[in-house]
């Protein structure tokens, strides 16, 4: 799997299909998250996350890995100066050091992994999570109602369809990975659905001992 194909396009390919939804979902929870000194971002894209990020946590450490070089190209140049280190690599072959990290940061990342494969991916991410930790991800869903539900239906198959060929992402739909997370420890602390549906914006935090402070139900 490698984005170095679409990297030079990526931006206007993104808000031609959603706009600025996508950067939205991003960015949703940044002013939420209560500790960021080690960070550990994954496929973080051309960088427009971590340029935002960087202005409200400037003395944060943050680790970027990424598989494509072309896309770590990117983000180092939205990120010029800060102090980022950048790992080019695949999750699987990257060396994570264990509890290493308060808070990691996976947008748009998991829809890339099948169901055999994303268990795995979760496993080896909340491994490199301190005991106490956070987690931001934001993630395309499938929208439940009316005319939505059809076409939110027909666009993520086409994006999977697109994102294989040109990407090749073994990921045929979506998986549901909330399950893995709470399985590993981590509660939902707030989630933020686009206007579309499609589109969804979620903290999770792991303490030492404690439960989920989101509302029964909402998911």
């Amino acid at each position: 799997m490698s984005f170095d194909l679409l990297a030079p396009h990526y931006q206007w390919l993104e808000k031609i299909v959603f706009g600025q939804r996508l950067q939205d979902a991003r960015i949703a929870f940044i002013r939420q998250v209560s500790s960021a000194r080690r960070v550990l971002v994954i496929g973080e894209g051309d960088g427009r996350f971590l340029a935002e990020f960087v202005k409200s946590y400037p003395r944060a450490e943050i680790d970027c890995l990424d598989a494509s070089p072309r896309m770590l190209a990117l983000v180092q140049k939205r990120t010029l100066g800060r102090p980022i280190r950048f790992i080019n690599a695949s999750l699987e072959k990257a060396e994570l050091s264990r509890n290493a990290y308060d808070l990691l940061v996976t947008h748009f990342f998991f829809d890339c992994f099948g169901e055999k494969t994303l268990p795995k991916v979760i496993e080896k991410l909340e491994g490199a999570a301190a005991v106490e930790a956070e987690w931001l991800i934001a993630e395309f869903q499938q929208p439940v109602h009316g005319w939505r539900g059809l076409a939110g239906r027909w666009l993520i198959n086409f994006m999977y369809f697109f994102f294989q060929l040109f990407a090749g992402i073994e990921a045929r739909r979506l998986i549901d990975y909330r399950p893995l997370l709470r399985a590993h420890g981590f509660n939902l602390v707030n989630g933020k659905g686009s206007p579309n549906e499609m589109i969804r914006s979620e903290l999770w935090r792991r303490a030492a001992s404690s439960g989920s402070s989101f509302p029964a139900g909402k998911t």
